[in-house]
């Protein structure tokens, strides 16, 4: 029960990585606001796990702060976790369609701004709350043909050192979690395609020979937003088997 009492909000909770996290947290004593672009899918999240559902363009400013008037005006929040993404297929960085960069860049960047827009002056207020930015090895050790995805996960990345280093005085803490490619809706987006002979490809960079799973990220986000980790701050904790090595 490290989480025992404590409100967090997930995004992209619905499926993957987030409701790996989800899971994990309520497992620890948190009521999770499952938010997802897809509510049926956070329904079916929340409905198992005691939490609650909520329909949440992350991109968008007005359903961003519809999210955190909503949470707000129910209980104070303790965690955000910033786990909603996407990627471009992989392609020469040059043949990336307009819309699929700015898709990228807007899901997996602006909301990060967005939410802290919403949520750090209600942590400052409380001089409280943690922040978790869902990452990627992509960040620091980018694979060819997933350019722009790369870059906004890197950005993602020095987004957490600058937020830790500036709200640290608030009593705010800010990390990231780096997983591998993992079981989750994306995975078949950076393969390109889904075959036996991709898998192998990608698992011979992992050098504990498997993908991240939901449950390997729940556990990560689980200690980094527990009072735990109370002295860990502007980290970005890679959980992805070795291949950063």
């Amino acid at each position: 029960m490290r989480l025992k009492n404590k409100r967090a909000i997930v995004t992209g909770g619905g499926s993957g990585f987030g409701a790996g996290i989800a899971r994990k947290f309520a497992a620890e004593g948190a009521h999770v606001y499952v938010a997802d672009i897809n509510l049926a899918a956070a329904k079916a999240v929340a409905t198992k796990i005691g939490g609650t559902a909520l329909a949440c363009d992350v991109a968008d400013s007005a359903a961003v702060d519809g999210l955190a008037k909503t949470v707000l005006t129910e209980a104070p929040l303790d965690i955000l976790v910033n786990n909603a993404g996407v990627t471009h297929m992989p392609s020469a960085l040059e043949d990336v369609t307009e819309d699929d960069f700015d898709r990228v860049t807007n899901v997996n960047m602006k909301s990060v701004f967005l939410l802290a827009r919403a949520f750090v002056p209600h942590f400052k207020e409380r001089k409280a709350g943690v922040i978790l930015n869902v990452a990627s090895t992509a960040g620091i050790s980018p694979r060819p043909r997933l350019n722009w995805y790369n870059a906004s996960k890197g950005w993602m990345i020095t987004a957490t050192k600058t937020m830790a280093v500036e709200l640290a005085p608030d009593g705010i803490r800010v990390n990231a979690i780096n997983p591998v490619a993992g079981e989750t809706p994306l995975l078949k987006s950076f393969m390109g395609e889904d075959t036996p002979e991709m898998r192998a490809k990608f698992l011979a960079t992992i050098p504990l020979g498997r993908f991240s799973t939901p449950e390997d990220m729940g556990n990560a986000a689980c200690f980094l937003c527990s009072d735990e980790a109370s002295m860990i701050t502007g980290v970005a904790m890679e959980v992805d088997g070795g291949r950063c090595i």
